[in-house]
């Protein structure tokens, strides 16, 4: 309601700003305060309007301006302030005849519903309304040119080069993530289950391929992201099959960033020059299982 003497601090709580407009009869007595006592705030930030006619004063902030704090509940975005009242003595210097004041000022918006002033049509689903059904996430498998600055226009390769495979996650609105790559298996058409097939990725993210001796094979350390995983497979074809096409299928999984990586959640390499697997992030007990092929 309007600031009167009866209520002598009115608070709009807008979109972006909190504007408090103060009466200046501020104690009801009949004797109005000086607008120049007045501030808003730690800060002491200055009133932008006075009404001469209507005895008031008026300031507009932005919610995080002048000092004021946000506190999160449950259900609600909190900004507290607070307007000071301390009179300046005049005139006669040895005496005032008002007492400082301080009024604490609250602006509550809610958590989970739409608090802007214009109608929103949103083109996303609100976040809040999916929380308790399934999650989806939007996995990516992309074949990338040899410095990995865009993705490889052609699929055709040949023998004796390398294939740079890049795994990401579209992240938006999630915490973050950590991608791996589980599993990866080759075959000579679309059907994961058809026959012959060649397991490159295996054992909750070992490069198996990596080990065989005319094979370079390895994940690219470190990541350029938490939601990118990056490796490198040199050409292949089966022996014996007419096709020159190859489908690869993957599992593609996340972890939350914050957690270590383990054996269930890794992205290990054969180091050929130590004879040991190395893992992109974690500690190297997490690919022990790669040797023995059991995870």
């Amino acid at each position: 309601q309007a600031a009167s003497p009866l209520h002598p601090v009115a608070v709009q709580c807008q979109e972006a700003q909190m504007v408090v407009t103060v009466h200046r009869d501020l104690f009801g007595t009949g004797r109005l305060v000086r607008a120049v006592d007045l501030t808003l705030g730690p800060a002491a930030c200055q009133p932008v309007a006075l009404s001469a006619a209507e005895n008031t004063v008026t300031f507009a902030v932005g919610l995080h301006e002048c000092g004021s704090i946000l506190r999160l509940t449950p259900d609600a975005l909190v900004y507290s302030t607070s307007l000071n009242y301390n009179p300046v003595p005049t005139g006669n210097l040895v005496i005032i005849r008002t007492s400082p004041a301080v009024v604490p000022i609250e602006c509550h918006y809610p958590r989970r519903e739409n608090v802007s002033s214009n109608a929103v049509r949103p083109t996303w689903v609100p976040f809040h309304s999916t929380l308790s059904s399934e999650e989806r996430l939007a996995f990516s498998l992309r074949l990338m040119n040899d410095d990995w600055s865009a993705e490889r226009p052609s699929n055709v390769f040949q023998l004796g080069e390398v294939l740079h495979f890049q795994a990401g996650v579209d992240t938006e609105n999630h915490a973050s993530l950590r991608l791996f790559v589980d599993s990866c298996v080759a075959t000579p058409t679309s059907d994961r289950n058809s026959s012959p097939q060649y397991t490159l990725i295996g054992f909750r993210g070992c490069l198996v391929d990596g080990q065989l001796d005319d094979a370079t094979s390895t994940f690219i350390s470190p990541r350029p992201r938490q939601d990118v995983l990056q490796f490198v497979v040199e050409a292949f074809k089966f022996t014996g099959n007419s096709s020159n096409l190859i489908y690869m299928t993957c599992h593609l999984k996340v972890s939350l960033a914050d957690q270590a990586p383990d054996p269930l959640n890794k992205a290990c390499s054969f180091d050929k020059a130590r004879s040991l697997w190395t893992p992109v992030e974690g500690t190297r007990d997490i690919c022990s299982c790669c040797e023995v092929r059991s995870c």
